[in-house]
């Protein structure tokens, strides 16, 4: 009897605890702390009256210069990406002409004013308003665009080759540069592709029913940096310099498209489970084209190097530059036919109703000209007067869908209507200028 007395109030004692413990957690959870008699301990009592540090606390702009800077998000690199784009896809049209080529020209010069004044606001953003950086990084979808800043610098790269290098005859120092600038794009690919899906397994609050196509955009961005490899490489004198740049190419096509056919999986049964994502983001279901038609395009460029390169420098059997020029062609097409499918998931769902303009809109450019590339490169390879035909008339549409993008953003950024940062609504707007106290985050 003993025995069974000492578990009863063992039991009684271990339930007590527990009991207050979930009320605890319930008060918590609507923001309601209880008031107990215990005494706090001095570390409590130390952290409750020593006043968070400045960078620690956030004020919310009401108006001005000032709340530009604090709501201009990663999101405006994609700005950056889709003018990059659209140079690129004026640039690979087969039937060429002087007025396209100044218009690129023009165009690479405004992306890369576009590219310096948006890097220099976010930069701006996180000097004035450092606790704006934890924010973002904790947003499940805002966090996401940071792949779109090497992405955005990768379109820069190749216009710079192509119109520095190939057609202006700049001097070996721009190879150079081109080649140190690649390197610098390389480690920021990496860390996009490796930092932010852990982000999203850590720190994210994720479930299937919320998820969108922009978890695709880490693993597009070394895809992407792969591609422009292959065209570094085609301006490198030396022929290791050259190899090393394939190979490492190789092994961001590597990172970036299993884990790009893996979302892509998650994606679909998202659809399938929870049925379109809603409208204001209805916009996202094009970035699918993305990594395959980007996917397509690196691994034939990256065999036709290998054909070039592999033979010079003595790389494996003598035939393994041919086998992996071959091999490629057969890859991209099958992802191109894959990309086919989700082409008409997404003209199928913006065409089931209207959609509000919003940043994500520029989402439609740049995968669906990725897929106008990839589309061009086939066509040459083969060739094949088809998808030149193809990828012509598919790329005009995407310059003239990139035109009308660019007008709506700048009538509603002239309103001030586009600055606005989603990471921000968890700011307590009681706590903005004017109120009793600022926001602690």
């Amino acid at each position: 009897m003993n025995a069974q007395d000492s578990d009863r109030k063992d039991a009684i004692a271990s339930q007590q605890p527990c009991s207050h413990a979930s009320t605890q957690q319930q008060l918590a959870a609507v923001g309601i702390t209880s008031q107990t008699n215990e005494k706090p301990s001095a570390n409590s009592s130390r952290s409750s009256l020593t006043p968070q540090p400045k960078w620690m606390t956030l004020e919310l702009e009401e108006r001005g210069w000032r709340r530009i800077v604090q709501n201009f998000t990663p999101s405006w690199f994609a700005v950056n990406m889709a003018t990059g784009m659209v140079c690129l896809v004026l640039h690979a049209i087969p039937y060429k002409h002087r007025v396209i080529t100044v218009i690129y020209t023009v165009l690479f010069v405004i992306n890369v004013i576009l590219f310096a004044i948006i890097s220099f606001t976010s930069l701006l953003r996180y000097v004035m308003y450092p606790a704006t950086w934890g924010l973002m990084l904790r947003h499940p979808v805002q966090s996401l665009f940071l792949g779109c800043i090497p992405m955005g610098l990768t379109t820069i790269i190749n216009m710079f080759i192509f119109v520095c290098i190939q057609e202006a005859g700049w001097g070996p120092w721009a190879n150079k540069l081109a080649w140190v600038l690649w390197w610098i794009d390389v480690v920021m690919a990496i860390a996009c592709a490796c930092g932010l899906p852990f982000l999203m397994t850590y720190v994210h609050p994720t479930s299937l029913s919320t998820m969108t196509a922009a978890w695709l955009l880490p693993a597009a961005t070394p895809i992407v940096t792969s591609a422009n490899g292959a065209t570094v490489a085609s301006i490198l004198s030396n022929p290791q310099h050259a190899l090393w740049t394939i190979i490492v190419s190789y092994v961001l096509w590597g990172i970036g498209l299993p884990m790009a056919l893996l979302t892509l999986v998650i994606y679909f049964h998202r659809l399938a489970m929870h049925k379109l994502p809603p409208r204001e983001v209805i916009v996202s279901v094009f970035l699918p084209l993305g990594p395959l038609g980007q996917g397509g395009f690196s691994i034939m460029n990256l065999g036709k190097m290998a054909l070039e390169v592999f033979p010079k420098t003595g790389t494996l059997h003598p035939m393994a530059g041919e086998i992996l020029y071959v091999s490629a062609f057969f890859t991209a097409i099958v992802l191109w036919g894959f990309g086919i499918v989700w082409a008409f998931f997404a003209v199928a769902s913006i065409s089931r109703s209207k959609f509000p303009f919003n940043m994500g809109w520029w989402g439609f450019t740049f995968p669906t000209g990725v897929f106008v590339l990839s589309t061009l490169q086939m066509g040459e390879e083969l060739p094949s007067a088809f998808f030149q035909v193809l990828g012509t008339v598919t790329g005009v549409a995407v310059i003239i869908l990139w035109f009308l993008v660019a007008i709506v953003t700048i009538r509603r950024a002239i309103a001030g209507d586009v600055f606005f940062a989603p990471c921000l609504q968890k700011v307590d707007k009681a706590n903005a200028p004017g109120a009793n106290g600022s926001a602690n985050v």
